[in-house]
């Protein structure tokens, strides 16, 4: 029997208003023309002197104080949930709550530290909120669906369990897109190009609604993992429009097992976990957590590959010493805004400047590989997305321009008039994927006869999309990031600035790539739209290069932070 998808909703809203503290309920809300809300939690008077300086201190000092006892877990995980409630109230980015199971979990914390003078784990005491998909045992994991209302977990993800057993607290889960899958909306490079270039990649569900960026929040938050980047700790396929640090690891590092998704059974471009922080050492400390626990003995698509100190120290990498970084200026299909080109420039002038080389990465089949990628995905998207929704009756979200969200004609977003893709067909996508990673991993080996060094290029450099944070239903292009996931290439990306509408002015049309670079040059009609959006790109290594990754990220941004 097909359940109503309006009664869930209403239901599940409902239910997600009565887990929220009711002392932590805001009574003065900011103004509608208040668009950058980040530093409203701490003067609106919910949070205390001591849950404001928690809450602002980075994660190594901060675990550093959990473990020598100066800080409770108890008052660390209060201040956190406190802080994510207020957020949540700004931005609308939580789905799941349960601070009250939080709370009792770091009283646990607490009396073990007490009894034994010794920590659960490396992340003893730390709050991580969970992107909605990972699974605890008990709660919803509905990925914005309206038919998975009621669907409770069974058992924890394994990435839970793993972060439990390091001694984290998990206390609130965020908000994803329609269907978690934003770009299989898109099926080829040519689709893209529309009037009006109102898009999909948003997170906004029929479920919970729109997630806004708490920079402005007249601008998109990204997706999928939008809620997450309002917050910090676990999301996926990290692309950021949020300010945050954010780790794209390689398949197979990150345990999967155990959450929800989309194309289930899709194993050609498989999705990873990885967490976003406030700084690298945050994301360096949550990845060596979860390679310690061996989780191939409860995933078995994770790789037998613990931290490896030798790659951190970039002995493949000359040390460390003479890097030679590529910047990846456009991909020859759209040119990035004035301020991601400030960004790029930053980070050469800084490299130079602490005595590495910089050179130029010049993108092979980019325009291949995102078709190839989206031909993947697309195959059978069609049925997944029709089969959960058909259990309630909710409708395909059509556009995600505000107010036009169910009556947009954004016909190239709906799957169900995807021409089906046979076995055979799907194969030759897999084989040509397969070759174009191959034709990738030898262009960058030949950059050998470029470098100086006698290494092929070390990491490249590369916008993380071709504009920052943009309007709400104007999200057009996450090629950028979706090229590396195709390539399983690991990713990392550094905050480095936010839009200044005096620096970042318009600059002239250049000779425009394709109708879509004319289409993202015109989005970027004011600098005053922008205003405060972050800006940053990101270091990408090769497959499995994960922590030389991290190291070379952690050079890229000592190196910024010292101009």
């Amino acid at each position: 029997m097909t359940k109503n998808w309006e009664h869930l909703v209403a239901l599940k809203k409902s239910r997600q208003q009565a887990s929220i503290p009711k002392e932590w309920i805001l009574t003065n809300f900011p103004s509608p023309n208040e668009l950058n809300v980040l530093t409203f939690p701490e003067t609106c008077g919910l949070l205390t002197p001591q849950e404001v300086e928690i809450t602002n201190t980075r994660i190594d000092v901060l675990l550093k104080k959990l473990a020598n006892g100066k800080w409770s877990s108890a008052a660390v995980t209060k201040a956190f949930g406190k802080r994510a409630i207020i957020a949540h109230q700004l931005t609308n980015c939580l789905t799941e709550i349960f601070i009250e199971s939080a709370l009792a979990r770091a009283a646990e914390l607490d009396a073990y530290l007490k009894a034994t003078g010794k920590t659960i784990g490396p992340l003893h005491g730390l709050p991580i909120s969970l992107k909605d998909q990972v699974s605890i045992k008990g709660i919803e994991s509905t990925m914005g669906y309206a038919s998975w209302v009621g669907h409770y977990a069974e058992r924890n993800a394994v990435l839970a369990d793993v972060l439990v057993a390091l001694g984290a607290v998990l206390y609130v889960k965020t908000n994803v897109p329609q269907t978690l899958m934003a770009s299989i909306r898109c099926f080829s490079m040519l689709d893209l190009v529309t009037d009006d270039i109102s898009k999909w990649l948003e997170t906004y569900n029929l479920l919970f609604g729109r997630t806004v960026n708490p920079n402005n929040r007249s601008l998109t938050c990204g997706g999928s993992s939008g809620g997450e980047g309002a917050l910090i700790g676990v999301g996926s396929d990290i692309g950021g429009f949020c300010g945050t640090y954010g780790f794209r690891p390689s398949t197979g590092r990150v345990p999967y097992a155990g959450t929800v998704n989309s194309l289930e059974g899709e194993d050609s471009i498989l999705s990873v976990l990885g967490p976003l922080s406030n700084s690298i050492h945050g994301l360096k400390m949550f990845i060596q957590g979860v390679l310690s626990q061996k989780s191939w003995l409860r995933d078995p698509l994770v790789i037998r590959k613990g931290w490896n100190e030798e790659e951190y120290n970039l002995v493949e990498h000359g040390g460390g010493k003479e890097l030679c970084f590529a910047i990846m200026w456009n991909d020859g299909l759209v040119v990035p805004h004035p301020p991601i080109i400030r960004g790029l420039k930053m980070a050469k002038n800084a490299l130079i400047k602490a005595g590495h080389k910089v050179i130029d990465w010049k993108p092979l089949d980019h325009q291949t590989i995102l078709e190839t990628g989206v031909s993947v995905f697309a195959a059978g998207a069609a049925e997944d997305f029709s089969a959960v929704r058909a259990e309630s009756g909710e409708p395909l979200i059509k556009s995600m321009v505000p107010g036009k969200e169910l009556t947009g004609d954004d016909s190239f977003m709906s799957t169900d008039q995807a021409a089906p893709t046979s076995v055979y067909e799907l194969w030759q996508f897999h084989k040509k994927k397969r070759d174009l990673r191959q034709g990738y991993l030898e262009h960058w080996l030949a950059t050998v006869n470029e470098t100086g060094t006698g290494r092929p290029v070390d990491a490249i450099i590369a916008p993380v999309a071709p504009f920052t944070a943009v309007p709400h239903g104007r999200n057009s292009n996450e090629e950028y990031t979706m090229v590396w996931n195709v390539l399983d290439y690991p990713a990392l990306v550094i905050p480095v600035s936010t839009v200044d509408p005096v620096l970042d002015i318009k600059k002239p049309a250049h000779q425009f790539l394709s109708d879509l670079d004319k289409l993202i040059y015109e989005l970027y009609d004011s600098p005053e739209t922008f205003k405060d959006a972050p800006i940053g790109f990101q270091v990408i290594g090769r497959t499995h290069e994960d922590e030389a990754v991290i190291a070379m990220a952690e050079i890229v941004d000592a190196a910024m932070k010292a101009i």
